[in-house]
C-alpha cells in the first residue's frame, strides 16, 4: 500500500488531547484515524509528500527544515516523538507564515526544472523514478497537490484551526 500523507484540521481540544497522549502510539494512531474520518477539511496527497517537499525545498523529507515554512507545510512543525508512524502538528500561530510562503512559491517555475534522475539520486519516496514515461503525469500530480495544499492551509487558517499531519 505505501506511505500516504494526510492533512486535517485539528481543533484546539483535539490538539490538547494529542499533546497529553505523550508517546502512547496506539492511542495516538487510533485518535488520528478517528479525527481524519470525522474531519470535513482533509487533504490527501497520497504518496507524493516526499517529492513535493523536494520540489518546495530542494531536499527530501529526511532533511526537515524547522525554520522553513515550505518544509513545515509538508511535515508540520512539531513531530510526535517515539512512535513508528509519522504524526506531526502545526499550531494555528504558524499558519499565516505557511500560507504566505505557499502563495509566494512559484511552483510552475520549480516544475520546469523537475528531474526524475534528481529524485532518484535523492532517494525520494516513492521509488518511481525509473518510469520516465510517467514524468508528465507526476508533474501534473505535484501541481495539483501543491494547489490543493494552498487551499487547505488557507481554509484551516480561516477556520482558526491547527493542522494535523499523518504519514502512514
Amino acid at each position: 500500500m505505501g506511505l500516504i500523507a494526510n492533512y486535517s484540521c485539528l481543533s484546539d481540544a483535539n490538539l490538547k488531547a494529542l499533546k497529553a497522549m505523550g508517546s502512547e502510539e496506539e492511542e495516538i494512531i487510533e485518535s488520528v484515524e478517528e479525527w481524519n474520518d470525522d474531519d470535513e477539511l482533509l487533504l490527501d496527497i497520497d504518496k507524493m509528500w516526499d517529492v513535493l517537499h523536494f520540489v518546495l525545498t530542494g531536499v527530501g523529507t529526511d532533511h526537515k527544515d524547522d525554520k522553513n515554512p515550505l518544509s513545515q507545510a509538508v511535515l508540520g512543525v512539531t513531530a510526535v516523538e517515539d512512535i513508528s508512524d509519522y504524526v506531526a502538528y502545526t499550531e494555528h500561530n504558524h499558519l499565516a507564515n505557511i500560507v504566505a510562503a505557499l502563495d509566494q512559491f512559484d511552483i510552475e517555475s520549480a516544475l520546469e526544472s523537475f528531474d526524475m534522475k534528481a529524485c532518484k539520486e535523492a532517494n525520494l519516496y516513492p521509488n518511481i523514478w525509473d518510469y520516465d514515461e510517467e514524468e508528465e503525469e507526476i508533474i501534473d500530480e505535484l501541481l495539483h497537490d501543491f494547489e490543493q495544499m494552498k487551499v487547505f492551509y488557507k481554509k484551516v487558517l480561516d477556520a482558526n484551526g491547527n493542522v494535523l499531519v499523518s504519514i502512514c
